[in-house]
């Protein structure tokens, strides 16, 4: 995708796994969607579109006041420590997970590809490696900024955490599905990306279930709970 346009690209940075977002409304049942004025983008607009709620195209340094103002009633972010230094529990009563919308968001090094080709291995080699690093150091420097705000939204500021009910979160998973299915079906490179990592998607998820998933369940943590996250 990236050679149509002379590019080289590598991953160099990722925030991990982000919240549903702040909501001033509760989210109790699926009806509770219809009519929400979210700030939200891209696909995950057009998912929560069909399931009634109302996108809204805020940017991010006008979310605190547009919350304030009631200009929009819920908005996805990214996660604790962006959301906290942000204020957004000062204007926004529940914080809904998980992030069904993004699970992570793929920073990027894009080199020109005639630059690129003109470099020796070596240092061909050393940006490679770069990127990598700052892939894993991003990743791990989110994971421990979100779950230090994490508890001081929880128990400074009473923030109260919860978990999208299960069935709001089985029509998003539906409505997910029919969205990129439909971006699959208009073009035959998203067609390849979609079938790879859906591909990709489910074979992971039979490891996960015989390691991740236990792994937290005999260590104690509880299930669907913030503090459990």
């Amino acid at each position: 995708l990236y050679a149509k346009s002379g590019l080289v690209p590598f991953p160099a940075g990722n925030t991990g796994l982000q919240t549903a977002g702040w909501s001033n409304r509760e989210i109790a049942t699926l009806g509770d969607l219809r009519g929400l004025k979210i700030r939200i983008a891209g696909l995950g607009a057009e998912v929560v579109a069909r399931l009634g709620a109302v996108p809204v195209n805020v940017a991010g340094a006008e979310i605190f006041d547009a919350l304030k103002s009631g200009r929009i009633d819920a908005s996805e972010w990214l996660g604790p420590a962006n959301d906290l230094a942000f204020g957004l529990f000062r204007v926004a009563k529940y914080c809904y997970f998980p992030g069904w919308q993004e699970p992570g968001s793929t920073i990027e090094c894009v080199v020109n590809e005639r630059a690129w080709n003109a470099l020796p291995d070596d240092l061909k080699a050393i940006v490679e490696t770069c990127c990598r690093a700052a892939n894993d150091a991003m990743l791990a420097d989110f994971t421990v900024a979100n779950m230090r705000a994490l508890a001081t939204l929880r128990d400074e500021h009473g923030v109260e955490f919860r978990r999208l009910p299960d069935s709001v979160l089985a029509a998003l998973r539906q409505e997910s599905d029919a969205v990129l299915e439909a971006v699959a079906a208009r073009d035959p490179f998203a067609r390849r990306v979609h079938d790879a990592w859906s591909a990709f998607r489910d074979e992971v998820r039979g490891w996960h279930a015989i390691s991740e998933v236990p792994y937290y369940q005999a260590s104690g943590a509880p299930a669907g709970t913030a503090r459990g996250a």
